[in-house]
């Protein structure tokens, strides 16, 4: 009986040492035959073996939190999806600013010149650096007091907001002047203009929207009723390059234009369908132009679109970037974000323009002697010419 104990110990211990050798010849296997065994490892096994191999032969410290956020990119890239994507905290931050068109500072664009100083190109209408006296040109010297010189832009950003009150010193440097001067400047709730506006000729009232942000229908709705009480009596508004935005934003800004009925409708993979309409009660009265071009996207498909199909106003310029599918943002528990492609979109018609584009109504190439939009004057601007052409020939 004794014996056979000890033979059963015997035999189950030989097969516990067979099972250990073989684990570690297999593990040494796999380090020295990684292309062999690759493609029998699941995805957590690979990404162990991947991290053991950083951590027996990268030179270098890693990161681990760099690390995990690069899998996390990578996963969402993964996808295949240019409009799917992962942020960081700090870049869901930043998104958020840009899509609310809201953030906390002093309301100017900054950027390096050719001696890498910090210039202010851009003073915001009605923001704390305008009122204060900031000048576009100027160049920042210092903020509160410390030199920033040799800062990048996102830490001088980051002393502007952080200021320790309500309130920021600047010292510029403005063209022409030998001496620097400091001016105070409030910091506070910025809204990012997205909408500009003017009267043309023979009461021809014109918007232009940049984006679809979560301040843009305010500002919408501000200019157009400054252009009837100036008299206006034919539209133009101005999509061109606009990327798109928020479709909130679209709907509530066609609310004041279309006739009761459909805005547009979205669906997704399980066949969901969602509808924004508009109640008709404060239709536009009067003749209406779009203008668009490749750039214009999204969003300002979406309003190009209706117009379009409702027949209330005449799609000017080229045909337009062809993105017909929505995103939607999910926020995690650490401040990091995913946005998802989540549905399709559909016009009034039920049309998708995705990787087609909406052809306009009056095809206008730009002349090859414009090379940027915002520089060019009205007069050199075919599309807008053949726009003003359009809305007075509608003139009723």
């Amino acid at each position: 009986m004794e014996d056979k104990k000890k033979y059963v110990a015997g035999f189950l211990g030989g097969i516990l040492c067979t099972v250990v050798i073989a684990g570690a010849l297999f593990f040494a296997y796999v380090k020295t035959q990684p292309e062999t065994v690759l493609s029998d490892l699941s995805h957590r096994r690979k990404l162990a073996y991947l991290e053991n191999l950083i951590d027996q032969y990268y030179l270098e410290d890693k990161d681990e939190d760099e690390l995990a956020e690069g899998i996390y990119t990578g996963l969402i890239y993964g996808l295949g999806d240019p409009y799917s994507a992962y942020y960081t905290a700090e870049e869901y931050e930043r998104e958020s600013q840009s899509t609310d068109g809201e953030y906390t500072g002093i309301g100017v664009t900054i950027t390096k010149n050719q001696d890498n100083e910090t210039v202010i190109i851009d003073c915001y209408e009605g923001g704390p650096a305008k009122q204060a006296g900031i000048q576009t040109g100027d160049i920042l010297k210092k903020v509160n007091g410390e030199d920033v010189s040799g800062m990048e832009l996102a830490e001088v950003t980051e002393r502007i907001k952080n200021s320790p009150s309500d309130e920021v010193i600047l010292t510029i440097q403005r063209e022409g002047e030998k001496n620097t001067k400091e001016v105070k400047v409030s910091v506070t709730g910025v809204e990012i203009p997205s909408v500009s506006s003017e009267m043309l000729e023979e009461n021809i009232g014109y918007i232009k929207i940049s984006k679809f942000t979560g301040v843009t229908y305010e500002q919408y709705h501000a200019a157009f009723e400054k252009l009837k009480e100036q008299g206006a009596k034919q539209l133009i508004v101005d999509l061109r390059n606009n990327p798109g935005g928020l479709m909130t934003a679209v709907c509530d800004v066609l609310r004041e234009i279309l006739p009761e009925g459909l805005i547009v409708y979205t669906e997704d993979k399980y066949g969901n369908r969602v509808e924004e309409t508009c109640d008709g009660k404060s239709p536009l009265n009067m003749p209406l132009v779009v203008l668009v071009n490749e750039g214009s996207a999204s969003a300002s498909e979406i309003f190009a679109g209706a117009v379009q199909d409702h027949k209330v106003g005449t799609i000017v310029g080229t045909t337009t970037y062809g993105k017909g599918i929505v995103q939607t943002v999910r926020q995690l528990s650490d401040g990091s974000a995913v946005k998802l492609t989540v549905s399709k979109y559909y016009t009034p018609n039920g049309n998708n323009i995705h990787e087609v584009g909406i052809q306009p109504d009056v095809e206008v190439e730009l002349s090859d002697d414009v090379t940027d939009l915002s520089q060019v004057e009205q007069s050199q601007d075919n599309q807008l010419q053949k726009a003003l052409e359009v809305v007075r020939g509608k003139t009723q």
